[in-house]
């Protein structure tokens, strides 16, 4: 027998939920993470206040669960067994994710509001932080696997080395990040990592 939802059950139709997505996307880039409000983002999206509700139960639950549906795919690269070219596919995708569209403002302001709020701070670390660098965790540990990287290695600082460089560069210095710097940084990692080059 099929199941019918109960009475009173909300029906979340899809064509408001990506409405709602794209509301509070422009809402983060004109109002920021702390000025953004639930009216806001209803009213930008056609919607009620209790239609946000029956999806979330706060603005924060909000935010994370629309960052965290975009942001944590962006970090799965496939896996072709070659170690070079898997981190270098890595940090383009680390990449895209800080220079791209509304993500380019969007996280560097997320980022300063979590620095003020550390419940905002765990939640994006749950969320989103941890859930992308278990992509990047589960590439290095095939890597060990496979002897291109050494057993004894800090997966920990290996998964910020890439980050590190291309955040500071993005966010902090503001500067471009070309295809070469995405080169230098994928080598200046793996000499760091000290890998294995499988050809000698």
């Amino acid at each position: 027998m099929t199941q019918r939802a109960p009475s009173g059950a909300a029906v979340l139709q899809p064509d408001v939920t990506a409405a709602i997505v794209t509301a509070v996307l422009g809402e983060l880039v004109e109002r920021g993470y702390a000025r953004l409000a639930m009216e806001g983002v209803a009213k930008r999206a056609g919607t009620s206040k209790s239609s946000l509700y029956r999806r979330w139960p706060t603005k924060q639950d909000m935010v994370l669960a629309v960052l965290a549906d975009i942001s944590v795919p962006m970090a799965d690269v496939v896996d072709t067994g070659d170690l070079r070219r898997d981190m270098r596919a890595a940090a383009e995708s680390m990449a895209a994710w800080l220079a791209a569209e509304p993500y380019a403002k969007i996280i560097p302001d997320l980022i300063a509001e979590a620095h003020r709020t550390p419940a905002l701070a765990e939640a994006i670390s749950i969320s989103i932080a941890e859930p992308r660098r278990a992509h990047l965790r589960s590439l290095l540990t095939r890597a060990i696997d496979r002897g291109d990287l050494p057993a004894d290695t800090d997966l920990e600082m290996a998964q910020d080395i890439v980050a590190a460089l291309i955040y500071w560069r993005l966010v902090v210095r503001q500067a471009p990040v070309e295809s070469h710097y995405l080169d230098h940084v994928t080598d200046t990692a793996l000499r760091a990592l000290r890998a294995v080059d499988p050809k000698k």
